[in-house]
C-alpha cells in the first residue's frame, strides 16, 4: 500500500508541474515516455484483446504536494490540511492497479490516458488515431468507477457493455458483489465505445470522489488487484454490437421529439438533452461544488422542491435531512 500511498499525495491538475513529475516517477520507468497527446500505452503479450485503462490527471484545483492520513484502511486527506480540494483516488487507484497487474505480468494492453477530467481529450485523441492494436481489441475494462459493486453497462444513458459481459467479468475475478451497473457518467472507456464491443468501468473502492470528503479503502484496492491478477479472463464473454445504440432513457435519444415537463410549465422550448445529459454528469461528478454555489447563489433546497413539483414527502425528507445536518 505504501506505493498508493506516495501516489495518492501528488495533486495533478491537467497541464501542472506535479502531473509530469508524477508521471516521471511511477509512469514512465515502465511505460516509457507517452505519445504526442500524453497517454502512455504499454502492451504484454502478442495480441491481447483486452485493453485496462485508467487516466493521470485528477480534478484537483492546484498543483504540489498534500498529506495523507490512513484510518482503518481508509486513505483519505489530512483534515487539518486547507490546500486540498479532493484526495485523488479518482484516479490514481485505477494507475496503481494498472502498476500492480503490469508487473504481475498479465496479458492486455495498459493505457493510462491524459485529461480524462477535462472531457476525455487524451482517449478520444487516442481512439481518433486508431493505433493497431485497436484492432485486436474486444473489451475495454477502466478503473474508474466509484463504490465497490458496479460494472458499468451504460455511460450517459447509453449502453456500452452488456450484462452478459459484465456477469461473466465478475465470475472471472470470483468478485460476485460487482454487478451490472447502469448508472455510469462518462470516462475514457466510453470513447471506444463505438469500435470495441465491451467497453466498461468497474469500483475501486473509492468514495465521495471530487470532494475533500474523498476517501480510498485501501483493503479494498488490495483485494481487487489480488484478484485481477489472479482471474481467469477465458470466462469473459463478448455480446454486444458496438454497431448497434441502445438507449437506457428515451429521452436521451437525440431528435427523437421527447420533450421535458418542464418545457410546457415554463415556456422554455424543447429541451436540449445533449445540455441536460452534461448537467447531469456534471451533478454526479461534482455534487458537492455544484451544492455550495447553488447555497451561495441563494437557492434553498425548500424552493428547488417548489419548482421541481415533488411530492409532500419528499420535501419533508429533504427539509429533515437539511435540520439534521443544519444543527448537528
Amino acid at each position: 500500500m505504501y506505493s498508493l500511498i506516495e501516489m495518492l499525495t501528488y495533486k495533478r491538475p491537467v497541464g501542472s508541474t506535479t502531473q509530469k513529475e508524477f508521471c516521471e516517477r511511477f509512469i514512465e520507468p515502465t511505460f516509457g515516455k507517452p505519445d504526442i497527446h500524453g497517454n502512455y500505452t504499454h502492451i504484454i503479450g502478442k495480441s491481447p484483446n483486452l485493453c485496462f485503462t485508467a487516466h493521470h490527471d485528477t480534478v484537483h484545483r492546484s498543483a504540489g504536494r498534500q498529506k495523507i492520513v490512513v484510518t482503518k484502511d481508509i486513505a483519505s486527506v489530512d483534515p487539518i490540511s486547507q490546500d486540498s480540494n479532493c484526495l485523488g483516488a479518482d484516479c490514481t487507484t485505477g494507475v496503481w492497479l494498472i502498476l500492480g497487474m503490469i508487473d504481475a505480468g498479465i496479458e492486455g494492453v495498459y493505457v493510462i490516458h491524459n485529461a480524462e477530467e477535462s472531457g476525455c481529450k487524451g482517449s478520444r485523441a487516442l481512439v481518433s488515431d486508431y493505433p493497431m492494436w485497436l484492432g485486436n481489441i474486444q473489451a475495454v475494462i477502466s478503473f474508474d468507477r466509484f463504490g465497490k459493486n458496479s460494472i458499468i453497462t451504460h455511460q450517459s444513458g447509453y449502453r456500452t457493455a452488456s450484462d452478459e459481459f459484465a456477469n461473466s467479468l465478475s465470475d472471472a475475478l470470483g468478485m460476485y458483489d460487482l454487478i451490472p451497473d447502469s448508472g455510469g457518467s462518462y470516462t475514457d472507456s466510453n470513447e471506444y465505445s463505438l469500435d470495441i464491443s465491451e467497453c466498461t468501468n468497474i469500483s475501486v473502492g473509492y468514495m465521495s470522489q471530487h470532494t475533500k470528503s474523498e476517501t480510498q479503502d485501501l483493503e479494498f484496492a488490495d483485494l481487487l488487484l489480488s484478484n485481477l491478477i489472479k482471474a481467469d479472463w477465458s470466462k469473459l464473454v463478448f455480446v454486444r454490437d458496438p454497431n448497434e445504440t441502445e438507449v437506457l432513457d428515451y429521452k436521451y435519444a437525440y431528435n427523437t421529439g421527447y420533450t421535458s415537463k418542464f418545457d410546457a410549465d415554463y415556456g422554455y422550448g424543447k429541451t436540449d438533452w445533449a445540455n441536460v445529459q452534461a448537467l447531469e454528469f456534471m451533478l454526479q461528478e461534482y455534487s458537492g461544488e455544484i451544492a455550495e454555489y447553488l447555497d451561495s447563489m441563494g437557492f434553498y433546497a425548500e424552493s428547488l422542491c417548489d419548482e421541481l413539483k415533488l411530492s409532500d414527502t419528499e420535501l419533508s425528507r429533504l427539509t429533515q435531512s437539511y435540520v439534521k445536518y443544519r444543527y448537528m
